[in-house]
């Protein structure tokens, strides 16, 4: 008696099972029919939607050129940070020029870094002085920037000794964040170089004479 109802028990737990799992099945089958249909009707929606949008960018009248000139606005930023201040030259030359030397003319090349400096001097003294300056002027950015060489070589490319004055001729190489227009100091904040000049003689901007002249005006 026992036995019959075990067996019988045994059989319906068996049936539920079986119910359980096609139950299951069916449910995994229909949500895999249900993810499919709506992910491909998504897809098919996004597709249309890219080719209603892309055609209708290419309905609007010059829109290459808009977009490249859009482009080009976006990078005016970038190239402004980039490009050269050469002016800073013209700070920079009555700092380290000593009071009896006059400059005629200044050939400078951003792209090599380097510059001719010529003119004419007092004696050959005032020329080593000056080629002195040069080198041992240093640059910092900001008031507790670290000290660099501002003019890494100096070299006299000529030199011609005259009855009453000196004419000379000088090929320097320099650091290109002299002339660079992105510099921050520590804090962030955009600077300019500052010189760092040692005192080795009085120089036109210490000089003091509101007649000091540094270049030397061209012969016509």
């Amino acid at each position: 008696m026992n036995t019959v109802k075990a067996d019988r028990n045994r059989s319906v737990v068996v049936k539920i099972a079986v119910i359980v799992a096609v139950i299951s099945v069916g449910l995994v089958a229909l949500l895999f029919a249900s993810v499919n249909i709506v992910q491909k009707k998504q897809m098919g929606d996004a597709d249309k939607d890219i080719t209603r949008l892309t055609e209708e960018l290419k309905g609007i009248p010059d829109i290459e050129h808009i977009l490249t000139i859009q482009n080009q606005l976006k990078s005016l930023s970038s190239l402004h940070q980039s490009k050269h201040v050469a002016s800073r030259i013209f700070g920079y030359l009555p700092q380290v020029t000593p009071a009896n030397v006059t400059i005629s003319s200044i050939n400078l090349d951003l792209s090599t870094n380097t510059m001719t400096i010529s003119g004419t001097a007092a004696s050959q003294l005032a020329v080593n002085t000056f080629v002195d300056t040069l080198k041992f002027t240093k640059y910092k950015i900001g008031e507790k920037g670290q000290e660099v060489t501002a003019f890494p070589t100096v070299t006299e490319s000529s030199f011609t000794l005259g009855s009453q004055s000196a004419s000379y001729s000088l090929s320097v190489s320099f650091d290109a964040n002299l002339f660079a227009n992105n510099l921050k100091d520590d804090s962030g904040s955009s600077q300019a170089p500052t010189l760092v000049v040692p005192k080795l003689t009085t120089t036109h901007a210490t000089s003091g004479d509101p007649n000091d002249v540094l270049f030397e005006e061209q012969a016509e």
